[in-house]
Parts: C-alpha cells; structure tokens; sequence
C-alpha cells in the first residue's frame, strides 16, 4: 500500500468507527504526539487513548487533503473535524453535546505500509471557544 493509500485507509477507518481497522494500521511501536501534549508510543497506549476520545467525542473528518514525500515514508493531512462533545473530558469545559467544526491536520511517518509515528494538530483555544468554554 502507498503512502497516500495508509493515510486515506486510516481515516477511512476512523470516519467509520471501525477501531479494529483503524489499529491494524499502525506499527506495533507506533508514536504518537497528542496536540499540544505528550508522545505516548506503542499501540495498546493508542487504543486506550482512542477509547477515551470515543467515549468524550464523536467525530467524523471531511475535506481531506493528503501529501507525501518522494519515498513514501512521510505524509500529512489536512481536514475539517465536524464533532460532538459527548463527555466531559478532564480539565477541559462541560459536555454536554455541543458540536464544533475544527480545522486540523496531521504529519505521517510510514513504515511498510503502517503508520509508524502520527502527529494531530489544532487549535485546543478554537475548540475551546466553540463549545462554550
């Protein structure tokens, strides 16, 4: 699979909710930098921190622009995040199903066809602004 292939096949995957798909995807060492937070690395750190985002979040990702370098082993993205506050998420404002439209994008390593590291970035003061806080 391309490089541009991994990336659409991860978002794919994350659009439908489809967690199996989404971790498959990913190098078992997986890096991965939180806006504005910490690197965890590996995947079972990343399925707990998906599980928490699906239980305070329901997101779906539109307007997906994907580039990568010469070799295929970097990529970005850029999209819109159309979500819905669920549950309130510790340190941040109240949930309590606000929606929000965020723009946001993301730096790819890949590595055989999985993603190897994933850096997320957007405005957290954005969001912040959106859902009343």
């Amino acid at each position: 699979m391309t490089a541009a292939a991994t990336i659409r096949a991860y978002y794919d995957a994350f659009n439908a909710g489809d967690m199996g798909r989404f971790l498959a995807l990913l190098t078992d060492d997986v890096a991965h930098d939180i806006n504005q937070g910490e690197r965890q690395t590996g995947k079972e750190a990343f399925a707990k921190f998906m599980d928490h985002m699906n239980r305070c979040y329901r997101e779906e990702l539109t307007d997906m622009v994907v580039m990568v370098n010469e070799d295929g082993t970097r990529g970005a993205a850029e999209f819109i995040v159309n979500g819905t506050y669920l549950a309130t998420d510790e340190g941040l404002p109240e949930a309590n199903g606000q929606t929000y439209r965020l723009p946001a994008g993301a730096f790819f390593e890949i590595r055989d066809g999985k993603v190897a590291r994933i850096s997320n970035y957007y405005s957290l003061p954005d969001w912040i602004a959106q859902v009343g806080g």
